[in-house]
């Protein structure tokens, strides 16, 4: 729930024609008023006699039988907005909300009789306006001293009492949203996104890329951008910039320029320097090794990611965060969408309050990794399907770390934020083990053919595999094998186990390292412990992974992991 003061004025009459009327694009439905100052005040929707005329004298009539002095904006106005995915609240919630939000503010305190007049209209399912006039019906002018943030404060206690999306205040690093003007330009351009929306994105990816300022600025000049730097007297040094999309003027035909700090943030041009104070040396990676180097990094930088305490721990994410926004330009372009909705994501997660250190060694691995994707992502291996793969599930477990970090620190919202991104990247996993399996099958038949579909998010079974074998993930999910072992976990699923606890029991029985097929090898070790425990895994039905609540079998850790050699369940020796 967000409280925002709106644009107020002098004119509560035209506020409310508006506010009761169609709206400029017909948007508004079934305007209505839900409360009020009291309890008597009609609603000129529901009133034959009222008219929306009389409602905005009896809101002004204190202001005009004042003798003191009447404020130059009369007009006190806020709106009241939900989430998308929030639950419908009824007329009466909203009254509640209206009435609260009123005495939060100072504009009219709960058993003040002489508080100001205010009315609440609701026009959509998800937010309210509501109107006060800024003089007291004693004449007095209220104290609106710290309206909002009171009003913010209220909000999260409804946020709570209803289950509502729970969102913070107080630590101006929540993303810059566009505003209602900007998002209707958009709209009236037919553009997919409000011009503030374009220029974040793009800055961001100047900042992450840039190996220095002035590349940062060349870069912001190369991608279309206008570019304006601020001096302060005396200083060489540029002290801030502002950018503007060509094209985009105001009513009176001025470019519309936004201040990097206005965009979000941690790109105000400190911020942004701050990449660079710590120099990176440029990378010489060969291209085969390309991957395999930043999944290196990445799985180095997981084990140490915060640990040098929380300044450090918030260079560690903004770094992750910006090798996220340079991925997706060098991945395939199965996963491409995949991995620029994960960077969204986490540029939430990305940005902690406060300052953030600007060494370290997790901090020093995710900057190494961003510049060689920026130098090296043209001639990285494309088709090297399983080298790439060992590269995302090793993103996984750094995203999963900076989660981890997040909640340590008691940054919900921004561990939701890493939460979300750790699913995105895993539906880009799943997507990369149907190509590289298909790659790996093709390859090894050596027969040309139509390309296999890409098995469904539903028919697969990497996060189990990540969870179980952490070490041996990749090399699993592009083994020719893996279907075959997948369809053994999804049988394990629909007789109730726990797939992912069977899977770690068999593996820890002997080594994998030595295995010519990692899979085959757990294929065999699975069938065994099946027969151990007297079940029978049918694998002609399984494939798809069903839900698995009522599951009434629960195999831990160390299921089976004292089964004797030579009983006729081990398969063969070699790799096991």
């Amino acid at each position: 729930m967000i409280p925002k003061r709106a644009k107020g004025g002098n004119d509560t009459a035209g506020l409310l024609f508006y506010l009761y009327g169609p709206g400029k694009r017909d948007e508004h439905e079934d305007p209505r008023m839900v409360a009020a100052w009291a309890p008597w005040v009609p609603d000129p929707a529901r009133s034959a006699e009222t008219t929306v005329g009389d409602l905005a004298l009896l809101l002004d009539a204190p202001a005009h039988a004042s003798r003191g002095t009447i404020p130059a904006e009369l007009v006190y106005h806020v709106a009241v907005r939900l989430a998308p995915e929030d639950p419908f609240l009824t007329d009466e919630q909203w009254g509640s909300v209206a009435r609260a939000m009123m005495s939060a503010a100072g504009v009219a305190p709960q058993g003040d009789r002489w508080g100001c007049r205010w009315v609440a209209v609701r026009h959509a399912g998800d937010h309210i306006h509501i109107v006060a006039t800024k003089v007291r019906q004693d004449g007095i002018q209220p104290n609106l001293r710290q309206d909002i943030v009171r009003m913010q404060q209220l909000a999260r206690r409804f946020e709570v009492r209803w289950g509502l999306r729970r969102l913070t205040s107080g630590d101006r690093t929540a993303k810059r949203w566009p505003t209602t003007g900007e998002t209707r330009k958009a709209s009236r351009r037919h553009l997919p996104e409000s011009a503030r929306e374009q220029l974040e994105r793009t800055v961001r990816a100047a900042a992450a890329a840039a190996a220095g300022e002035d590349d940062f600025f060349a870069r912001l000049r190369s991608s279309g951008l206008r570019v304006a730097q601020r001096s302060g007297p005396g200083r060489s040094a540029p002290t801030g910039y502002t950018v503007a999309l060509p094209g985009d003027r105001d009513r009176g035909d001025r470019a519309v320029w936004f201040a990097g700090s206005s965009l979000a943030y941690d790109l105000s041009l400190p911020r942004v320097r701050e990449r660079w104070q710590v120099p990176i040396p440029e990378p010489d990676v060969p291209p085969h090794a390309f991957w395999q180097t930043l999944q290196h990094n990445l799985s180095t930088a997981s084990g140490s990611l915060g640990s040098g305490g929380r300044q450090a721990g918030a260079g560690d994410v903004a770094a992750l965060g910006d090798l996220l926004v340079l991925m997706s330009a060098a991945a395939p372009p199965l996963v491409e969408p995949n991995l620029r909705a994960s960077a969204a994501e986490f540029e939430r997660a990305a940005r902690a309050p406060g300052r953030r250190d600007l060494d370290g060694e997790a901090r020093m691995l995710l900057r190494s990794s961003a510049r060689l994707l920026v130098s090296s992502a043209r001639s990285a291996g494309h088709n090297d399907a399983a080298a790439f793969l060992g590269f995302l599930l090793a993103l996984v477990a750094a995203v999963t770390a900076a989660q981890l970090w997040h909640e340590e620190q008691g940054y919900r919202l921004r561990a939701d934020a890493a939460r979300r991104t750790g699913r995105s990247l895993l539906e880009a996993v799943e997507l990369s083990t149907g190509a590289s399996v298909e790659t790996s099958s093709r390859s090894r038949t050596r027969r040309p053919g139509p390309a296999a579909p890409v098995p469904s998010r539903s028919s697969l079974l990497t996060d189990v595999v990540t969870r179980a074998l952490p070490t041996h993930a990749s090399a699993v999910l592009v083994d020719p094998a893996w279907p075959v072992l997948r369809r053994r976990l999804i049988a394990l699923e629909r007789l109730g186990f726990d797939p992912s606890s069977v899977l770690a029991a068999v593996a820890t029985r002997r080594e994998l390292g030595s295995a010519e097929s990692i899979a085959q090898v757990l294929v065999w070790r699975l069938d065994g412990w099946a027969r151990a425990h007297g079940e029978a895994l049918d694998t002609r039905a399984a494939t798809t992974a069903p839900p698995t609540a009522g599951a009434k079998k629960t195999a831990g850790p160390s299921a089976g992991a004292n089964r004797v050699p030579g009983n006729g369940t081990e398969g063969p020796r070699r790799g096991r």
